[in-house]
């Protein structure tokens, strides 16, 4: 008799983590073409290869995984080892992102500086990575505890943390504009982009945004897990909060932008009811919220001044928004495990 799902082993994590390094190579690779190389525009570069390879190879991997365990009886929703099932619809998500960015740059040219990182297919694509690279550090994590594991230690943990490094590091190649490592602000003689202005406006306008929105949503979510919020209160929160930093500038016509997106988050709450049992409906939340107040904010500058940015930009700093809105609801909801979460002091 099957098993309710197939086990993996740490072998088969070993591997993924192997391709995914192949993958991200290939990512880091193809970044440092870009800025080096002047008007790099050709499809078919040696860096475009090893990136696509790798993710053929991960897709490849994970998909023959998904079909033999099919045939040997598991159902198609149950066929994958625990934590991996995501990792086929990272691998869905990534195809996905590739053709709507084929369409996107049909629609509306090919990107450039930062543009590249923010364009909404392009964070598309970093979605699908997200899922697929990150799968032993949740295989790991919903496996059952071992009594010895604790003294094995790097035995059992190195593809687990080799896993979440890769995580980190497309992640923060996604935000390399606004990372010390990259841009040394505080170095002596320091020259950006060869004191390319427009890249430091970008720049600076989507930290100020990923930064806000950070603290935005860390303390909105701690509070809506903690009271049973009554109707009007995100609304009182945001307005009152765009009313005292208006002062500063005498940018007015923000308010009703923040009283808009405080409204909304008011009425997702009513709808999704989140809560530390409904941990989906909580990550749904954490995600819109911070959409919803950056989609106001550019609409009010659209009718009142316009947007200076690109469309990749502006809608790309929306969805970037949610998603530290998104990562934020993992630290107020940690995934479940398969044993009792404790803490070794």
């Amino acid at each position: 008799m099957l098993a309710k799902q197939p086990v993996s082993s740490p072998g088969y994590d070993w591997t993924v983590v192997a391709l995914s390094f192949w993958f991200l190579g290939g990512l880091v690779l193809d970044g440092w073409a870009h800025n080096h190389i002047a008007e790099l525009e050709s499809f078919f570069t040696p860096w475009h290869a090893v990136f696509y390879s790798g993710f053929l190879a991960i897709a490849g991997f994970l998909m023959a995984t998904l079909v033999r365990n099919h045939a040997k009886g598991y159902p198609w929703r149950s066929a994958m080892p625990p934590g991996y099932e995501l990792a086929v619809l990272g691998v869905l998500i990534f195809v996905a992102g590739g053709v709507g960015d084929m369409i996107w740059h049909e629609l509306f040219g090919i990107e450039a500086n930062v543009e590249a990182l923010l364009s909404p297919t392009h964070l598309t694509l970093a979605l699908g990575a997200t899922l697929f690279v990150s799968g032993p550090w949740r295989a790991g994590w919903r496996r059952p505890a071992d009594e010895d594991e604790h003294k094995r230690g790097w035995v059992v943990l190195l593809p687990q943390l080799l896993s979440v490094t890769l995580l980190l590091s497309l992640w923060t190649f996604m935000t390399q504009f606004a990372h010390p490592l990259v841009e040394p602000w505080a170095a002596a003689g320091f020259r950006p982009r060869s004191q390319n202005f427009p890249y430091i406006r970008q720049s600076l306008g989507i930290v100020s945004i990923l930064l806000q929105t950070g603290l935005l949503m860390g303390l909105v979510l701690l509070t809506a897990m903690r009271w049973l919020l009554p109707f009007g209160s995100l609304l009182l929160m945001f307005t009152l909060n765009a009313l005292l930093m208006s002062f500063m500038q005498d940018h007015y016509r923000f308010i009703p932008a923040a009283a808009l997106a405080g409204l909304g988050a008011d009425l997702l709450i009513r709808w999704l009811k989140p809560s530390m049992e409904r941990s989906g409906a909580l990550r749904l939340f954490a995600f819109t919220v911070p959409v919803l107040n950056y989609v106001f904010y550019f609409a009010v500058l659209m009718l009142t001044q316009g947007v200076d940015w690109s469309i990749h930009l502006w809608t790309g700093s929306i969805v970037l928004a949610g998603v530290v809105g998104l990562l934020l609801s993992y630290l107020i909801i940690p995934p479940l495990t398969t044993s009792a979460f404790s803490v070794r002091m």
